[in-house]
């Protein structure tokens, strides 16, 4: 053990564990990619974004041009791809007198070819956005860009040359990385065509997310958060079955918790595993959470007996927050994530977070057969019983949330979710919140998920498979080669950050359509 101060927290390093997770550091696998057209970006209002893509040429054609100054040209490569860019360029006409001057643009969806980073107005960094100025010396080159992106498309704009030489693009192609193995992924044939391809798009989704660790977006925020790990390794178990992957992230977490016990919301793992300064309550409880479904799904009672002080310390340091009524207190002083819905009270969410890790918990205690069990066990019945007698509104029929009694979707689906309520009293909800379709609503691929879980396990099987369709099979329909961090089908423009150019259009919490599927057998 170390401590270790930074400028708000005082961490506490497991160095045991950090070399755990450091000795499970995965391989990559690499593969070489060509572009499959050159395109053109043209304004269309019908489109998301109001941008589509036209082919004008096959990309193998690419080498029979000559670009000058102020020429340019759009490359798909037909899917989206994690890797690095690498060009072969050479000099036609006259010998290079000056330097090649060139930008790259490199994007996820084509608005990011049309609109102009310079006119980027969000709250996240503008270095987020992938762009590229390059001086080339000597031609011919073969240029191997350093950092590594996240895309489909690449525009090229030759700034400057010099009036006596052209250059010519002999090739570009991507090296995309990742630690997923696509063979070992039981391909499925699903007679609904619109589930297979949900299927296959959730898959690849995964598949560019799994790097060294589980990341939550290969362009933004390329890093560990507990929230998407959580539902990346339910989306693993069923597919790539990389479980040493979630073990690794599983032990960077337990290796920096602060002075209290508590584990960060995310870390950082260059140029050394670092903890953020972001504490959120549901997403520390998702690491007992995520032990839980580890544990289950690989028998690892070594991994369970070293990372269950971790996990139950998460439950201990959230019972904290219960007041006089065994309810979570609802103050300025605290952060739990549930969704980017604007004006959502996290409180019954919250609280029902609590109650579903609880009892992940509880069975975890069961198979170390530990003494926590019993006290887990009697404060999980004061703790549900507290919330049918506090947080149901028996009159509206819903549960409320903080001082405004706020009825919000999140808060039926977690506490369906959680077990608050039997098996009919839940489909029973469901149907209600689906008909009677609560203002406060869903804003994230995150939240849809476990709407589509909860009313899976309330048997609404159907209703269940309608929702994902509307859902990810609308994203499906505006373009999405890999699952987006946000999609509201009624606001095709919406982000928390001021700009959808800084949103990410292949983000682990949108992966879980394949578990869902396999999983539930739908």
């Amino acid at each position: 053990m170390s401590i270790q101060k930074l400028e708000n927290q005082v961490i506490v390093r497991n160095e045991k564990f950090i070399e755990t997770a450091e000795q499970l550091k995965p391989e990559l696998y690499e593969t070489i990619v060509q572009p499959s057209s050159i395109v053109e970006i043209k304004a269309d209002s019908q489109v998301i974004h109001g941008w589509k893509s036209e082919n004008v040429a096959p990309a193998s054609s690419l080498a029979e041009s000559e670009y000058r100054k102020n020429d340019s040209f759009i490359l798909d490569f037909g899917d989206h791809q994690v890797g690095y860019l690498i060009m072969k360029i050479r000099s036609a006409g006259s010998p290079p007198d000056a330097p090649l001057k060139l930008k790259l643009t490199i994007g996820e969806m084509p608005v990011e070819m049309a609109e102009p980073f310079e006119n980027y107005n969000g709250w996240l960094s503008s270095s987020w956005l992938q762009e590229e100025t390059i001086f080339v010396d000597i031609l011919p080159a073969v240029i191997s860009l350093p950092r590594r992106y996240s895309f489909r498309y690449v525009k090229f704009d030759v700034i400057d040359t010099s009036p006596k030489y052209r250059v010519v693009f002999e090739s570009v192609e991507c090296k995309a990385i990742t630690s997923a193995n696509v063979k070992a992924v039981e391909r499925i044939s699903h007679q609904d065509a619109e589930l297979q391809k949900m299927d296959e798009i959730s898959i690849k989704t995964l598949a560019d997310c799994m790097q060294d660790v589980f990341e939550d977006g290969p362009k933004r925020d390329r890093r560990l958060w507990l929230g998407d790990l959580r539902l990346q390794a339910l989306a693993n178990y069923e597919t790539f079955r990389n479980n040493d992957l979630v073990k690794r992230c599983l032990y960077l977490f337990a290796g920096v918790p602060d002075d209290k016990g508590k584990v960060t919301a995310n870390v950082f793992v260059a140029p050394k595993l670092i903890a953020d300064d972001t504490y959120l309550f549901d997403y520390s409880l998702f690491f007992a959470s995520t032990l839980h479904d580890y544990y289950f799904a690989t028998s690892d009672i070594e991994t369970l007996k070293e990372l269950w002080p971790t996990a139950y310390r998460q439950v201990q340091l959230a019972l904290e927050r219960l007041d006089e009524n065994h309810i979570l207190k609802d103050t300025p002083d605290w952060w739990s994530f549930i969704d980017w819905q604007e004006g959502l009270n996290k409180q019954a969410p919250s609280q029902a977070v609590l109650i579903y890790t609880m009892k992940q918990a509880i069975r975890l205690a069961e198979e170390l057969n530990v003494p926590e069990k019993g006290s887990l066990k009697e404060h999980l019945e004061i703790i549900v019983e507290a919330t049918k007698n506090n947080l149901w509104d028996n009159e509206q029929q819903f549960f409320i949330s903080g001082s405004d009694r706020q009825v919000s979707w999140s808060s039926q689906i977690w506490m369906v979710l959680a077990g608050v309520l039997t098996k009919e009293e839940n489909s029973k909800l469901m149907k209600c919140l689906l008909t009677e379709n609560p203002v406060v609503g869903i804003a994230t691929p995150y939240m849809y998920h476990h709407l589509i879980e909860a009313l899976l396990v309330s048997g609404e099987k159907e209703l269940a498979i309608a929702e994902m369709k509307d859902y990810w099979g609308s994203m499906i329909k505006d373009g999405a080669d890999t699952f987006w961090e946000l999609y509201d089908p009624k606001n095709k423009d919406f982000s928390p950050y001021g700009s959808h150019l800084i949103n990410s259009y292949c983000h682990a919490w949108s992966c879980t359509p394949t578990y869902l599927i396999r999983k539930y057998d739908l």
